[in-house]
């Protein structure tokens, strides 16, 4: 007897699908993240903040995922050099902005309280979310 390809017999296919997603159901663990976004105008200060998290989170041996570099958003600005006779010179000016993500998987008190008494160099922006 020839086999039926799963394409072909929709029931086979259905079948099987239903039997792998009741075992990843019962697999899964409650997992909770700490998602930190780090934002700053000098890559290199942001860079010392992300390495301080890092140090303060593994300090307390809790699992880091990062950091990930994000794009880096570029913020153009056009300004006239003159304002009658060069009127067409014109002058541009840019703002980089730069960004790390982290994730901070099944925090414990203890490191949520070392995070938010740790103390950053001015200009660096930092979003802290539970997801």
């Amino acid at each position: 007897m020839a086999k039926v390809p799963s394409k072909l017999n929709p029931t086979a296919s259905k079948a099987g699908r239903a039997g792998k997603t009741l075992k990843k159901a019962k697999t899964e663990e409650v997992i909770s993240r700490l998602r930190i976004r780090v934002r700053a105008y000098e890559s290199k200060i942001l860079d010392l903040s992300v390495k301080q998290i890092m140090d303060t989170a593994l300090r307390y041996d809790a699992k880091v995922v990062g950091p990930v570099p994000l794009p880096v958003e570029k913020k153009i600005y056009t300004v006239n050099r003159a304002a009658f006779v060069y009127k067409n010179a014109r002058e541009q000016f840019e703002m980089r902005i730069h960004k790390r993500l982290i994730d901070i998987v099944n925090p414990s008190q203890k490191v949520i309280e070392a995070l938010t008494n740790l103390s950053l160099p001015s200009g660096v922006n930092i979003d802290v979310k539970m997801v």
